[in-house]
């Protein structure tokens, strides 16, 4: 028997039933022998549009279900190298985005008490700026690939500083990131003015706009990035909605022309070799995912999130 967690087989439980947790593994109680930690955070007070994305993590555990646990592109084997389990969700405050905030940084404090690479399913962005403030009280300031239709960069929201649309301003100006190692990826859209998005080139922020992108193998890219950042601790956050609608509908905020999911899959991959010290996946919103896609692309991307982290082997 192996002595890693493995996701339950379909030909041992049938897929529809078991446990819901992620690819149906162990839920943990406890951090100790860990490698990675799959969390929910299970909100969604930080959005401007549409709501829903705190039914996100239950949404993509349950299309994990489909999950085989060896990555056939790749032939990434995380179950065979990695001590992987389903810690739950963070009990945020459903009435609070203030008070969620803080219960997200000091969770986080506590998981980063242990060696683990912690992986969160949201959730808003606004779940992310905690989490950085954590990440980098560990880590240092760290190299960052964002991956999303929006910037997130606004100063404030209708008065609010810290919402899912201003965490990369808040976590520039906290010094949680480095600027010249950030990676704004897929962004893209209408905007206010002229100069929403040269205010952060300006700190530093690099950009690839979707429209650059367009009929564009990621593999490149992702792999100058990879380069670029060299061994530094590095944070990916992965908005779903910097898919383009047709493959991700489920979302708050959807923006049309973005990426494919094989460019999705692509960057991913070329992110191997990073030494990544967390990741997250949001804006999942399951009452506008009705076929249920939106979810079952974000766990697959999450899957492959864990395929690239640090120490997974290949078979």
């Amino acid at each position: 028997m192996s002595e890693f967690n493995q996701p339950i087989g379909g030909n041992d439980l049938a897929r529809f039933s078991g446990p819901n947790t992620f690819m149906r593994l162990p839920q943990a109680q406890a951090l100790d022998g860990l490698d990675v930690a799959v969390l929910g955070v299970p909100m969604d007070i930080g959005t401007s549009w549409r709501s829903g994305t705190r039914f996100g993590p239950k949404q993509i555990r349950a299309e994990s279900a489909m999950i085989r646990p060896y990555n056939m592109a790749t032939g990434a084997a995380p179950f065979d190298s990695l001590q992987i389990a389903d810690i739950g969700d963070l009990a945020i405050n459903t009435f609070s985005l203030a008070e969620s905030l803080r219960i997200i940084k000091e969770s986080y404090d506590a998981i980063l008490t242990h060696d683990v690479i912690p992986v969160a399913m949201g959730g808003d962005h606004s779940i992310t700026l905690p989490i950085l403030r954590a990440i980098a009280a560990k880590h240092g300031p760290v190299a960052l690939v964002h991956v999303d239709a929006h910037a997130d960069v606004n100063d404030q929201m209708f008065g609010e500083r810290e919402t899912h649309g201003t965490v990369f301003r808040r976590a520039y100006e906290e010094g949680l990131i480095q600027p010249d190692k950030t990676y704004q990826i897929g962004i893209r859209g209408s905007g206010y003015a002229a100069t929403d998005f040269t205010e952060a080139q300006g700190w530093g922020f690099q950009h690839f706009p979707a429209w650059e992108l367009w009929h564009r193998s990621l593999k490149p890219l992702g792999d100058e990035i990879r380069r670029d950042i060299g061994d530094r601790p590095v944070y990916v956050t992965y908005d779903i909605d910097s898919l383009d609608p047709a493959y991700a509908p489920g979302t708050g905020t959807p923006e049309i022309g973005g990426l494919t999911t094989p460019q999705a899959l692509e960057l991913i991959h070329a992110l191997k070799g990073l030494n990544i010290v967390g990741c997250d996946l949001v804006e999942v919103s399951p009452p506008y995912d009705t076929s249920g896609n939106t979810a079952l692309t974000a766990a697959n991307l999450l899957y492959e999130l864990i395929c690239v982290l640090p120490g997974v082997t290949a078979r």
